[in-house]
């Protein structure tokens, strides 16, 4: 459940002026061979999940590879270029890798590799990859929780093929998520050939699971499964009765995309698995229609019903509808309500539909954002307390510009409320809100269009006024002089114990695919900003330091640049916001 506290005595002192720092900051950790690390939700009793990206050393497969092939050939012309431009020497040849294992021991091979691969995320001719996984903040590790990936046949260790969303945990450790299956390695002969080809292909494109304390998995697995279905879960809470936790499951194929299948997915010329993926890949709702579901579990993780919530429009059943309809639970609060978003109609028109923030309560599903007098275009809920008000966000035209903006709704008085932000036009997302009314998550600050910085913040419900999160640390290291290496730019929780966990940035050693350190050509470490999972612990009687000079606003502050986000903490919001829809 999305509701967290934040203690009004130390929210108090964002009006004060002062001289020592309110939070102190403690790095969560992340796995010894991965990049990033991000928080994604924490219990009040000190379970904490979250996901790590940019795995070091992903395993290659190139036993299946043709090096004569003109792809290959030509991604590799092309990175002799690259190389040449930057005035330096290639220090590997296909053949290196074909014969030579470079892939392996060659950091600029193993960083082509990837990002061949990577590249033909569609084409299932060749291995797929992925560089997310889970992980739980143990008191002194950091825990992979693979979620589906299971350990390859072709090579040591998992498969690394899975796409892994680790979204939130119960207060007795119980967690659930959604992913993919593992690809496997198969042998396929198109109808009128002779010769075999390696293709790759899974059982499911998407299935929710709840995680035990104790390790064991329960899959989700829907109810409409042809071709694996999918299902996602969300979020989860505790119950007398044991869990609930919510997400979204497939109902059907829509009528189109079953047309799109039976002309073109008969295993003739590829595997029927990847035929289904690629044609779930090019239509932006995918092939399956999807509703938002309630399960019940019981203590000891058995599913005892399994509730549709349903869809924010109904529909037409004498017309042939082209498009998948999709409706999904992000949170659910203690009273059993949930929240996320569904396709409704724009403005009542027949033709045109979006996706907009509802919630489900007493069997209906509720769409609250005015349409009509408003320019609200698309959104989602994000979160609700117990005092049933809901943070989120919708998507506005602001100052001629489209934009993301953060608001709360009030079920009981129907009020919707869209709060002052840093500046008018400011991108922002409600990550959370607990039962005082404190909402948190991450805005922009300013800057120029096209590289804005951007930082976590608290809102007051009532006060109308945010507050970037940075300003509660300390300007400078302990040594008075070096400034403070962390800029905060997501909050994710708040928790009973007045503690914040987030994702902050930092500058460190630069890292290549291996996890080698990197040079420059004249043997210089070169450094890069990275995501670090992080825990904000309030500090008695603290008070905002002015790291500011007297000209700049108050929301300027920041320790770095943070418009590195579209590379590094996209894949999250991605993960959060895009992949809910």
């Amino acid at each position: 459940m999305k509701y967290k506290l934040l203690a009004a005595s130390i929210l108090a002192t964002l009006s004060t002026s002062a001289i020592s720092a309110t939070y102190q900051l403690s790095e969560l950790g992340t796995l010894d061979n991965a990049k990033f690390s991000y928080v994604t939700d924490a219990s009040e009793s000190g379970h904490i999940i979250g996901l790590a990206n940019g795995l070091y050393n992903l395993p290659i497969d190139t036993s299946y590879i043709d090096f004569t092939d003109s792809l290959i050939e030509s991604a590799y012309d092309n990175e002799v270029r690259s190389f040449e431009l930057s005035d330096k020497v290639i220090t590997f040849t296909l053949d290196d890798i074909e014969n030579n294992d470079a892939a392996l021991t060659n950091p600029d091979a193993h960083n082509f590799m990837v990002r061949f691969l990577s590249g033909l995320s569609t084409n299932f001719e060749y291995q797929k990859l992925n560089s997310f996984t889970g992980i739980r903040f143990n008191e002194n590790e950091v825990v992979e929780q693979s979620l589906f990936d299971v350990s390859s046949v072709d090579y040591d260790g998992l498969t690394r093929s899975t796409f892994n969303v680790y979204n939130a945990v119960s207060e007795d450790g119980v967690s659930v998520g959604w992913g993919s299956a593992p690809y496997d390695k198969v042998s396929f002969t198109p109808e009128d050939e002779d010769e075999a080809e390696t293709w790759f292909t899974h059982d499911f494109i998407e299935r929710g699971i709840v995680i035990g304390a104790d390790g064991t998995e329960v899959p989700l697995v829907p109810e409409f499964n042809e071709y694996g279905g999918t299902s996602r879960a969300n979020d989860i809470v505790k119950t007398n009765a044991g869990y609930i936790v919510v997400g979204n499951v497939s109902t059907d194929i829509n009528f189109e995309r079953l047309e799109d299948i039976d002309e073109n997915c008969d295993g003739e010329d590829e595997p029927v698995s990847s035929c289904i993926n690629l044609l779930n890949s090019n239509f932006l709702g995918g092939i399956f229609n999807k509703r938002a579901v309630k399960w019940q579990l019981d203590d000891s993780l058995n599913i005892t019903s399994v509730e549709e919530l349903g869809l924010a429009l109904t529909p037409d059943e004498d017309e042939v509808e082209e498009d998948t309809f999709t409706s999904t639970a992000f949170a659910v609060n203690a009273n059993g309500v949930a929240v996320g978003s569904s396709h409704t109609r724009y403005k009542n028109n027949d033709n045109t539909f979006v996706t907009m923030p509802v919630y489900f309560k007493d069997g209906e599903v509720v769409t609250y954002i005015d349409q009509e007098n408003d320019s609200n275009q698309t959104g989602i809920s994000s979160a609700i307390n117990d005092e049933n008000i809901i943070a989120g966000y919708v998507t506005r035209i602001v100052e001629n510009t489209r934009v993301r903006k953060f608001f709360y709704h009030d079920i009981a008085t129907g009020n919707t409320v869209y709060p002052t932000n840093f500046f008018l036009a400011a991108n922002s997302t409600a990550n959370d809100i607990n039962n005082q009314g404190y909402i948190v998550g991450e805005s922009e600050l300013g800057g120029s269009d096209s590289s804005r910085d951007k930082a976590a913040f608290i809102y007051k419900i009532g006060e109308d006024k945010i507050t970037n999160i940075n300003d509660f640390l300390p300007c400078y290291e302990s040594d008075g002089e070096t400034d403070y290496p962390y800029t905060v730019v997501e909050a994710n929780v708040i928790n009973e114990n007045n503690e914040v966990f987030g994702v902050a940035t930092k500058t460190v050693e630069k890292r290549d695919t291996l996890g080698g350190v990197v040079t420059d050509i004249n043997g210089n470490i070169e450094f890069e900003t990275v995501a670090v999972a992080v825990k904000l612990t309030p500090l008695e009687n603290g008070e905002i330091e002015d790291c500011a000079p007297p000209e700049a606003e108050f929301f300027e502050r920041s320790s770095a640049s943070t418009s590195w986000l579209a590379l590094f903490l996209l894949p999250l919001i991605g993960i959060r916001r895009v992949f809910r829809f």
